[in-house]
C-alpha cells in the first residue's frame, strides 16, 4: 500500500499532517547530518589576515607617482598636515 494513497484515501487530516511533518523531518535530519559533515572542512579554511588583506587592496587601487614634481607636492602636503 503506497503512502500517497493511503493519505489520499482517508479523510483524517491528521494523517496527512503527520505525513508532512515526517517528510519534513527526514529533509531536516538529512540537512543536519551534511552540515554537521561538512562544517569542520570550513572551518580549516585558512584565517584572512587582515592587514595583508587591506594591503593588498591599497596596492591593487592605488598607483606609483612617478613624476617627481607630483611626489614633491604630496610630500609637502603630508608635512603640512
Amino acid at each position: 500500500m503506497n503512502i500517497i494513497t493511503l493519505a489520499s484515501n482517508t479523510t483524517n487530516p491528521i494523517i496527512v499532517l503527520l505525513i508532512i511533518l515526517g517528510i519534513a523531518g527526514i529533509i531536516a535530519i538529512a540537512a543536519y547530518i551534511v552540515y554537521r559533515l561538512l562544517h569542520p572542512k570550513l572551518k580549516k579554511e585558512e584565517e584572512i589576515d587582515e592587514s595583508k588583506l587591506l594591503q593588498e587592496e591599497l596596492d591593487r587601487v592605488l598607483e606609483n607617482v612617478e613624476d617627481e614634481d607630483i611626489k614633491k607636492q604630496i610630500e609637502q602636503y603630508k608635512e603640512d598636515e
